[in-house]
């Protein structure tokens, strides 16, 4: 069933805005354009009416940090059917690409709309704060199709392929409400973009994953602590729902390998516990030098949620094993399936004298 939209002014009675047409839905990808988190914040646009090698063109092209490339495509005029084959054909042609590739996509896209980042490699570490990983790049993809109105045909067609044929397919539609002079967007998802993103990852790996787990454990002078989870057993990770999801992943038993961002690895350790928000992990008597956001302060959402873990190896930051081939990736916890990530265990376990 299609969602409805509604906004309402609050006052002293509420007052319902107008619902109005979209002028068109090429407004819609401008406004897209001009900022890709009217969609997701975690999306870095790569690409605008991008050619493909059969002589048609994708509506807008992103990556998110795990690498996953992103194939958007409005709906325009097109009927359920064609709009879903259409993005479906797209990222067959998507899969096939290198990362050089999508190198060249990037330059076009920035030089024709005079971006400040130039190159790839800059527009991905101004984003992500890190380096893109050349395995990384395309190791899955995503399908959103945008529309100003959704039908309940293309929501039945877009759950079947979900659901039956492991395809990640997302669909997305805009409200447009004017309140006097001004108008709002009011965005919908038809599938949790969370979900799609998982999705994606699942069914875009490839290789045999080594049963060892990748955490990414940010740290900034006014933020999360090394000190602090070597201390008090624990990974975490918070910020938004993005950040936080993917520490979901790990149960008791569990073993996981730290990396700090830019610095190196710096611990192995063994979960001892599930995650839980740091409302519940910040008892009176711990004593903690970072700063985490709780529940109670910014909502569940964008809360710090800590993993309690037992560590096996741990070094100072000083110590921390940063060499040329190791693994590195964005989100807190990864399965990863690419021969560098064997190496790097491998690497780490000799270096740390960890026995099986």
């Amino acid at each position: 069933m299609a969602v409805q939209h509604g906004i309402w002014k609050i006052g002293d009675k509420p007052q319902s805005l107008t619902s109005v047409r979209l002028e068109s839905e090429l407004l819609l990808e401008e406004q897209i354009a001009k900022d890709i988190s009217i969609l997701n914040d975690h999306w870095l646009l790569i690409g605008r009416q991008v050619y493909t090698d059969f002589g048609k063109y994708i509506d807008l092209l992103a990556i998110d940090a795990s690498g996953s490339i992103i194939i958007i495509e409005l709906k325009k005029d097109k009927t359920p059917r064609d709009v879903v084959a259409q993005a479906i054909d797209y990222a067959a042609w998507v899969e096939t690409l290198s990362t050089e590739k999508f190198v060249q996509i990037y330059a076009d896209f920035a030089s024709k709309y005079g971006l400040a980042e130039k190159a790839f490699e800059q527009a991905y570490k101004a984003k992500f704060g890190v380096a893109p990983v050349e395995e990384e790049v395309n190791s899955s993809h995503q399908m959103v199709i945008v529309a100003a109105e959704l039908d309940a045909s293309t929501e039945r067609i877009i759950n079947y392929l979900n659901d039956k044929a492991s395809v990640a397919l997302n669909a997305v539609f805009f409200s447009v409400f004017r309140d006097g002079e001004s108008q709002y967007l009011s965005r919908s998802w038809m599938i949790d973009p969370v979900e799609t993103e998982e999705h994606a990852a699942n069914t875009g790996r490839k290789g045999e994953w080594n049963g060892e787990f990748y955490a990414s454990f940010g740290t900034a002078p006014s933020g999360r602590s090394w000190q602090d989870a070597t201390t008090h057993g624990f990974i975490s990770a918070g910020g938004g729902r993005w950040y936080s999801k993917t520490l979901f992943m790990l149960k008791p038993g569990d073993r996981v390998w730290v990396n700090i961002p830019g610095t190196g690895y710096v611990g192995v350790a063994k979960v001892m516990d599930h995650p839980v928000v740091a409302d519940d992990f910040l008892t009176d008597d711990k004593i903690i030098h970072g700063q985490y956001f709780t529940a109670a302060e910014c909502g569940e959402d964008d809360a710090e949620y800590f993993v309690p873990v037992q560590w096996l190896h741990k070094v100072a930051v000083s110590e921390a094993v940063n060499e040329v081939g190791l693994f590195g990736n964005q989100n807190s916890v990864a399965r990863p399936r690419t021969p560098k990530w064997e190496h790097t265990v491998t690497r780490l376990k000799d270096l740390w004298s960890i026995v099986d």
